[in-house]
């Protein structure tokens, strides 16, 4: 199952649902089972289009390197089990446990990685992560990495304000925009806050880039009452937002995790609440999140009486 069941009440709301991170957990997240695979797509992506999944606008090397010096100390410390750090003076040699591998560099030195540090950093996690200029009105996107999108790209949302990146989102501006803006601006360094976004897809590719559409759109041909529930995919982006204490950097990971609707809706109420929140989504909404095309059939299949598993002798 996966870490998340975002759904907390029996219909549909447009809401931030955000939380300050509870002791014990951490900014960023290993998912262990998935982590190599996700990091050699990661590593694929980059070397097949640079600019597609990693931007940096130019004046943007103080916020990487802040960064790469704030996450790097919280990950060996929350997660020892995958990560290690030794600093001496001012050089740093970072251990990752998962790949095996070790980088030493000079914090601010640009030659001592081989990357921009925020690519490097991106290579290191599952997450994909954003950087917004959290001194500039408006809050816009200065850099970031980007391999897991959902339907949206680099190119779109490099360089514009918070409440521009969400104009597709129908009904963002005049219900979460206001709020949302207030939040970020509000940040406090060593205050991470986190929420879970969700979407239900009929692909379990994690890179659903804009330019990807025609080679998967075909998966939505055949969904029926009977096979919705294993060729539709919940999809859940868990997502954090933290202020960078020098630069006023905005940090915005999203850890995406997906799995067949089927395996997470075993339990009668987890089936009965998910189709009442797809039953009330409202219908600019289902378009926006592509459901509609499935809806039918996945509302059927929630509804009909789940076939008992096998269990073997």
């Amino acid at each position: 199952m996966l870490p998340y069941f975002p759904f907390e009440q029996d219909s549909y709301a447009m809401t931030l649902g955000v939380r300050a991170l509870r002791p014990g957990e951490s900014l960023i997240e290993v998912d262990e089972a998935h982590y190599a695979r996700e990091l050699a797509l990661k590593q694929a992506h980059l070397s097949a289009n640079l600019r597609a999944r990693f931007q940096a606008l130019p004046g943007t090397e103080p916020h990487q390197w802040e960064t790469v010096t704030e996450l790097l100390p919280l990950m060996a410390q929350q997660l020892p089990r995958y990560f290690a750090l030794e600093v001496e003076g001012g050089r740093w040699h970072w251990r990752n446990l998962l790949l095996g591998t070790e980088t030493r560099f000079t914090p601010g030195d640009a030659g001592s990685l081989p990357l921009a540090p925020l690519d490097w950093l991106g290579r290191q996690v599952q997450e994909d992560l954003l950087l917004m200029d959290g001194t500039r009105e408006g809050l816009p996107m200065m850099a970031g990495q980007l391999c897991f999108p959902s339907m949206w790209s680099l190119d779109e949302k490099m360089g514009r304000s918070l409440l521009d990146i969400h104009v597709p989102v129908p009904g963002f501006g005049e219900k979460l925009g206001t709020a949302t803006t207030r939040l970020m601006e509000g940040l406090k360094p060593g205050r991470t806050v986190t929420r879970c976004n969700w979407a239900i897809t009929v692909t379990d590719r994690m890179d659903l880039e804009p330019w990807s559409f025609p080679e998967w759109r075909h998966l939505f041909e055949g969904i029926t009452a009977a096979n919705a529930g294993e060729r539709c995919f919940l999809r859940l982006e868990r997502q954090t937002l933290s202020l960078m204490p020098r630069t006023g950097a905005i940090l915005f990971t999203i850890h995406t995790y997906q799995a067949p609707v089927a395996t997470e809706v075993e339990d009668p109420a987890r089936r009965r609440r998910l189709a009442n929140v797809l039953r009330t989504v409202p219908a600019d909404m289902s378009t926006y999140k592509r459901l509609t095309p499935f809806l039918a059939p996945l509302l059927a299949w929630l509804d009909a009486e789940p076939v008992p598993r096998a269990v073997n002798s």
